[in-house]
């Protein structure tokens, strides 16, 4: 008789334990999810970031045509290839990347975009006439 007693005063702590068990599951998945949530947010904000400067230096090479004709050197040629790197780095190691590594190259890009609309601004009171 005595083996049944124990039993019974081990099922609570058994059931007790499996209970933490599964909580610890529970949060565990939880803050994985948490964390690829934040991680898919960054990598698309990183995509829109990208495809804004992008429009952008289309948009910044359009205007420096209209001013400087056709025929000078492009000045966004450079910003076009350093773009192209950025998204050739996203496809061979944007899955790879950590969190911070996303964020990082998206500050880069939009600080490109802010010194490209440092330039359009530059270029559009280059054309307006003076008063």
């Amino acid at each position: 008789m005595q083996p049944l007693a124990e039993n019974r005063v081990n099922a609570p702590a058994t059931l007790i334990a499996l209970i933490a068990i599964a909580a610890a599951l529970l949060v565990a998945v939880g803050a994985w999810r948490r964390q690829l949530g934040r991680r898919q947010r960054a990598m698309r904000e990183l995509l829109d970031s990208a495809d804004a400067l992008e429009a952008r230096l289309r948009t910044a090479r359009s205007e420096i045509e209209a001013v400087a004709g056709e025929h000078i050197d492009d000045p966004v040629q450079e910003a076009m290839r350093e773009m192209l790197r950025q998204r050739l780095w996203l496809r061979e190691h944007g899955d790879r990347a950590s969190l911070a590594e996303l964020v990082q190259v998206r500050d880069s890009i939009d600080q490109a975009r802010g010194r490209i609309e440092t330039q359009l601004v530059r270029i559009e009171r280059a054309r307006a006439p003076v008063a």
